[in-house]
């Protein structure tokens, strides 16, 4: 048997701002950081569980502040008991009705609960000796399920539907592990499109991103003025041609009938989506949008707060393309049930990425999605940006626009703190 003996937080914060990149309509100087957990404990094979929060700065006061208030809980708790059963993990944290009465089962806590429940995931992954992707992909069935929470969700998903849709998954899970071992999973590209970059520097951007890095899609920002958005969607388009998809992300910016007037603008550039139009909270608003622009689809998720507002998308038709965060919910277990929704309801997944760590850590989703859910990489691509990758011990690869499957243990979220430590805020004395 072995405990858990400490859990430590580092607050890392990369001044990205300088440079304006990450900005955009809502966001305009942002500084990329991440919240970072490590959980050590008293086995003697020096393994430690690490997880995150992506923040975009000062955000990080407050959730460093939530993982450390929380985690106490876990020292000198049996960590092969945890392991085991890890939905015992997950009602520790998301049915303590202290925390819970902060969200419920949202925000700030949801988000701490989720950094702690990735290090021990991670944790369970390194042990067996296999990346997340592969861990989860896996597990059996039952055994999958009997680890998340329905509890709101059986109007929508029942566990024997989830075991279901796992069982059928079985089929051709050998190829499809091998497949993705050899070509990885699609990836599109978002560095062109920050809203603090000139004309000239997106155009460029554009340019090597599908013609050196072979990404077949791109995304820009947009949603701060009409008459800019218009003129650099036409450079954008007239840059990389016609068979390369063109994304556009509002980052919540308009209300619902503004973001219909402004979106109907865009039907001359072959958009592959609208994402984030509105509130991310507002599935009624994303469903009269995805209505009025039609045939671009909406594309949101990457904000929305917990599997029930997930399903209540899903149940409304509010959107075309589906997308999730690593972060942004209660961990694993959670990310787990929004792909199996995404199965029941047949809808592609397409994550959001690019912070720091986030490519790292979703594109284990999405993996786990193609080799046991749905079985499919068509419609589905993982976004990408090339923001501080050379802090991770097991930095994402990019081959030929695709994702290169990780091989190595874990949840790839492991930094090298030597390298990252020159990041780590010291707040400044009154």
């Amino acid at each position: 048997m072995s405990t858990i003996t400490q859990v430590k937080t580092y607050d890392f914060r990369f001044p990205t701002s300088t440079t304006l990149s990450g900005s955009d309509a809502m966001n305009p100087d942002p500084d990329y950081s991440s919240a970072y957990v490590e959980i050590s404990t008293s086995a003697d094979d020096g393994i430690k569980g690490v997880g995150f929060v992506f923040t975009i700065g000062r955000g990080n006061d407050v959730v460093c502040k939530a993982i450390e208030s929380m985690s106490q809980v876990l020292i000198g708790r049996n960590v092969e008991e945890l392991l085991d059963n890890m939905r015992i993990a997950w009602d520790l944290f998301v049915h303590d009705s202290q925390l819970r009465w902060l969200g419920p089962e949202k925000g700030v806590e949801h988000m701490a609960i989720g950094a702690v429940l990735s290090a021990l995931w991670d944790i369970k992954a390194k042990r067996a000796g296999k990346p997340l992707w592969l861990l989860l992909s896996e597990m059996e069935p039952e055994e999958l399920v009997a680890t998340l929470d329905f509890r709101y969700l059986t109007d929508a998903l029942t566990p024997r539907e989830a075991i279901e849709i796992l069982k059928e998954g079985q089929k051709g899970k050998a190829e499809r592990i091998a497949h993705l071992k050899e070509v990885g999973y699609p990836g599109y590209s978002t560095a062109a499109g920050w809203l603090g970059y000139s004309d000239e520097k997106m155009v460029a951007l554009a340019k090597e991103e599908t013609e050196v890095k072979g990404f077949k899609q791109i995304k820009l920002k947009v949603g701060h003025n009409i008459d800019d958005d218009l003129r650099r969607l036409a450079k954008a388009r007239e840059a990389i041609g016609p068979d390369v998809r063109l994304a556009v992300d509002a980052n919540q910016v308009w209300d619902v009938p503004t973001a219909i007037a402004w979106i109907n603008r865009f039907h001359d550039f072959d958009l592959a989506w609208v994402e984030e139009p509105t509130s991310p909270d507002d599935v009624i608003g994303h469903a009269t949008i995805a209505r009025a622009i039609n045939p671009i689809p909406v594309a949101t998720g990457e904000q929305m707060q917990s599997r029930i507002l997930y399903k209540q998308y899903l149940q409304a038709n509010a959107f075309g393309i589906m997308q999730i965060d690593a972060t942004r919910v209660a961990g694993p277990q959670e990310i787990v049930l929004e792909y199996l929704m995404a199965k029941k309801f047949n809808k592609p997944v397409c994550p959001h990425a690019g912070g720091v760590g986030l490519c790292e850590a979703v594109c284990h989703f999405a993996m786990f999605d193609y080799v046991a859910v749905s079985g499919t990489m068509d419609g589905r691509m993982i976004e990408y940006v090339d923001n501080q990758h050379e802090h991770f011990v097991h930095p994402t690869e990019i081959r030929n626009g695709n994702y290169v499957a990780p091989l190595a243990p874990g949840n790839g979220t492991e930094m090298t703190l030597e390298t990252a430590e020159k990041y780590l805020y010291k707040a400044e004395s009154p």
